[in-house]
């Protein structure tokens, strides 16, 4: 008996504060992601790719240079791959249009 008077007590303290929440007004906000991608493009990438070329002229300057080169190929083709991404992402549109014409 208690433990459903205290259930009853807590749930009607509960009813009441949703009745009395205030609603929002305006619709919520959407995500400018064309500035995220912007401000990752500008300020991440160049960061990431400076601490790149640290690392790869530390390992030459202690000789091994097979490493070097294994690792600028390998960062290079992934650079490649973001960049096929990202022109897929802009021109997906255009290329869906132009193999299937009547879409």
């Amino acid at each position: 008996m208690e433990i459903g008077q205290a259930v009853w007590g807590t749930a009607r303290h509960t009813v009441d504060a949703i009745a009395f929440a205030p609603t929002p007004t305006e619709p919520p906000q959407t995500i400018n992601t064309d500035a995220i991608v912007g401000f990752f493009g500008t300020k991440i990438v160049p960061i990431l790719l400076a601490v790149l070329g640290v690392i790869f002229i530390g390992r030459a300057s202690k000789g091994e240079v097979s490493r070097v080169l294994t690792s600028s190929a390998i960062a290079i083709i992934g650079i490649a791959f973001v960049l096929g991404a990202g022109a897929l992402f802009f021109f997906g549109g255009q290329l869906v249009k132009l193999i299937f014409p009547g879409q």
